[in-house]
């Protein structure tokens, strides 16, 4: 039986990198209409940046059919967007002279342990993202930020060793032309 080469693709909503980088993108918006100023720049940035991170994960997903190229390239941006975001919420904290969370901080072992839970949403963070605190905000964010580039850097290097396995889809297309003429 012949091998399909276009493989299996899409499926994105499966992977935690895109269920983590959702809540991102849902508390980032809440973020920012609850801490800046309508009108400020600082808000469209953020949001834009939340949003890629999302949606890259779901196009490279897609595109990962027809190009391991692509979807590794599309992975990696929504990566730079996570850090972009990152970047962002740290500039919250130090202009409002708060602090980021260390590792051994009881809040941030907290937030680990919800981000071990099975299906974890919005729900599961939301009494630190939508606090009072505008600093426990901010740090619950950075916190899932965290978590969504660890996720992506370890989903870039699987990816980098499949294609390395498997390869693209040229040299699945001549495999499959090969065992076609074959059998």
């Amino acid at each position: 039986m012949l091998k399909n080469f276009i493989p299996a693709h899409g499926g994105y909503q499966k992977l935690l990198s895109y269920q983590k980088a959702e809540i991102i993108y849902d508390a980032t918006v809440y973020f920012t209409s609850r801490f800046y100023r309508k009108g400020d720049r600082t808000i469209d940035q953020m949001v834009q940046a939340a949003r890629s991170g999302k949606q890259n994960i779901a196009e490279a997903s897609q595109a990962s059919a027809t190009s391991k190229e692509m979807e590794i390239k599309l992975t990696n941006v929504a990566r730079a967007s996570q850090e972009e975001l990152l970047i962002d919420y740290r500039d919250f904290l130090r202009i409002h002279e708060l602090i980021e969370w260390p590792k051994d901080h009881v809040y941030a072992k907290r937030l680990r342990a919800l981000n071990r839970e099975q299906n974890a949403s919005y729900a599961t963070f939301q009494r630190g993202i939508e606090n009072q605190d505008q600093g426990i905000c901010a740090n619950v964010i950075i916190g899932l930020i965290k978590v969504t580039n660890y996720l992506l850097d370890q989903q870039i290097r699987r990816l980098e060793l499949d294609f390395l396995k498997e390869g693209g889809l040229r040299e699945r297309m001549t495999r499959a032309r090969l065992a076609s003429r074959n059998s």
